[in-house]
C-alpha cells in the first residue's frame, strides 16, 4: 500500500496503550505525522512524530494542533488510587476525552478513537464502569463523522508505573488464558500493543457512524498488521 498522508493525533501518548499507538502509527505506510499532545516528552524520536507538552487542562488553547488531522487516539485513563479523588478520576477519563472530542469537531477531525473499558455501563453501581459508560454516551452525542470506543479487558504490558493490583491481575490471567475459550474467551487478558494494532486498523477503515468494541472483538481485530485493513 502506497503512503496516502494521513495525520493522527494521540492523546494519553506516555501510558500503555498510548504508547503502543504510536509505535503502530509510526510504523503505518498510511500516516505521513503523528502529533501527540503530552505532559512531559516520549523519550522516542521519529521524522513523523511531532511533539507539544501541554497540561490537559489548557487543551482548548492547543484546539489548532487539530488541525489537519483526520483520527484522534484518545488513550487517557487512570485510577482512582493514582488520581487521588472520584472527582479527579472522573476529570480525566470522562471530561478530558469530552474536551478532546468537541475540539477534534470543531477542528474537522473525522474520527475520535477512544479507550473504554469492559463493563462500561451508565447505569452501573461500580464507580469505575458508570464513569466509563457515562464518557461513551457524551463522546457518541458530539457529532464526530466516526466515534469508535474500545472495551479491553485488563490490559497486559509494561507500564511506566507499578500498578500492584493490575499487576497481579495479568499474573493471574496469563496463567488462565489458555484455557479461556468458548464463551469465556471474551474475558481474556488484553496485550496493549494489540489493542493499538486493532484501533489503527478501525481508522484505516475510515468508517463513520458510531461503534463499540468489545474485548473478543479487539483481539480479532489486532492479530494482524494494521495497515493490512485499509479499504482502498
Amino acid at each position: 500500500m502506497g503512503r496516502i498522508g494521513l495525520r493522527a493525533l494521540v492523546l494519553g501518548a506516555t501510558g500503555l496503550v498510548g504508547g503502543e499507538v504510536v509505535q503502530e502509527l509510526l510504523r503505518s505506510e498510511a500516516y505521513d505525522e503523528v502529533r501527540v499532545l503530552t505532559r512531559r516528552p516520549l523519550a522516542s524520536q521519529h521524522p513523523k512524530l511531532a511533539q507539544t507538552i501541554i497540561d490537559l487542562e489548557q487543551l482548548e488553547e492547543k484546539a489548532d494542533y487539530f488541525a489537519g488531522v483526520r483520527d484522534v487516539f484518545c488513550c487517557l485513563g487512570t485510577t482512582i488510587r493514582k488520581a487521588g479523588s472520584q472527582a479527579k478520576f472522573r476529570k480525566v477519563d470522562l471530561e478530558f476525552p469530552l474536551r478532546a472530542a468537541k475540539v477534534s469537531r470543531q477542528q474537522g477531525v473525522k474520527q475520535f478513537l477512544s479507550v473504554s473499558a469492559m463493563g462500561a455501563d451508565k447505569a452501573s453501581r461500580i464507580f469505575y464502569n458508570r464513569v466509563k459508560g457515562e464518557a461513551e454516551q457524551v463522546l457518541s452525542s458530539v457529532g464526530l463523522q466516526g466515534v469508535h470506543l474500545f472495551r479491553p479487558s485488563l490490559l497486559l504490558g509494561d507500564r511506566n508505573e507499578f500498578r500492584f493490583g493490575e499487576a497481579a491481575g495479568a499474573w493471574i490471567m496469563k496463567g488462565l488464558d489458555p484455557l479461556m475459550r468458548g464463551r469465556a474467551s471474551k474475558y481474556r487478558a488484553m496485550p496493549a500493543d494489540t489493542l493499538a494494532r486493532a484501533m489503527v486498523s478501525i481508522a484505516l477503515t475510515g468508517t463513520a457512524g458510531t461503534h463499540v468494541y468489545p474485548n473478543d472483538v479487539i483481539h480479532v481485530l489486532g492479530m494482524g498488521t494494521a495497515d493490512s485493513t485499509y479499504i482502498h
